[in-house]
């Protein structure tokens, strides 16, 4: 995942935010249309229409993270972004003591996140909106799992989606002349969408959605703990306490009886 944020961040040098979101989400139709080749029971009925509001859903929320994070510092638009799944841990919480994980989790993003109240106000509302639209995906990806879908709903999903959101593509300027940016343009697909949301659905066939949208707070920790193994960047003192409270709130959460997974 943090690989294809590297990748995105050079294509914004030639091409707006939304564009570089609509090639990543082109990218991962495009290579996993290839790969799974979904049936015609998937292109039909409520299996079709689950896996395109999806799939929009899941391309808006990118979207929108990249515009705020092209007018917000980094960690202010993560911490912003981070209250989609907090609000779905908070709802599916069943005792004081989720809701005692909850706040070191939070409390430990807030201080991976470096937040820095600067930036635009349109910025705070492309990351709030990211915000609603995870919680989206969190809530609609365990009914995506739980239908058997698996990777053939994140093909139709994804498929869909290119298509309706295809007017961004005319943001993408020069990379239609350049088979080295196209190909970048499917990596940031492939690396930052397909990778990471295939495992999501492994993940969610196994858990509930509120536990899910905790384990999220090990995306920040995942970043910290790669900024000090491959580029020796050490965290500071109040990162560390993040990952400290971040790990702690997960050990905390109350267990959930494992769910019987289904075939991807």
């Amino acid at each position: 995942m943090y690989l294809g944020a590297a990748a995105a961040v050079w294509l914004f040098d030639v091409a707006s935010p939304s564009a570089v979101a609509w090639l990543r989400v082109c990218g991962a139709a495009i290579v996993l249309l290839a790969w799974r080749r979904p049936g015609r029971a998937a292109w039909r009925g409520k299996v079709f229409w689950l896996a395109a509001v999806f799939g929009v859903v899941t391309a808006g929320m990118n979207v929108a993270f990249y515009e705020a994070i092209d007018r917000l510092p980094l960690g202010t638009a993560v911490a912003l972004e981070f209250v989609g799944p907090v609000l779905v841990a908070a709802l599916g919480s069943r005792s004081v003591r989720d809701f005692g994980a909850l706040l070191f989790v939070v409390a430990g993003v807030v201080l991976i996140a470096d937040v820095r109240w600067t930036g635009s106000p349109l910025g705070v509302v492309f990351a709030l909106s990211a915000a609603v639209l995870w919680a989206g995906y969190i809530v609609l990806g365990k009914r995506v799992a739980s239908l058997g879908l698996g990777v053939d709903g994140l093909a139709v999903g994804f498929a869909v989606a290119t298509v309706v959101l295809s007017p961004l593509a005319f943001g993408a300027g020069p990379v239609w002349t350049s088979p080295r940016l196209l190909l970048l343009g499917v990596g940031v697909g492939v690396l930052s969408t397909v990778v990471p949301y295939v495992l999501d659905q492994i993940v969610l066939r196994r858990t509930g959605q509120a536990a899910f949208a905790l384990l999220l707070a090990l995306l920040p920790v995942t970043a910290t703990v790669i900024g000090l193994v491959v580029l020796r960047q050490v965290p500071s003192l109040p990162e560390a306490l993040g990952i400290l409270a971040v790990v702690l709130g997960l050990t905390m959460r109350t267990r959930e009886r494992d769910s019987r997974p289904e075939p991807l």
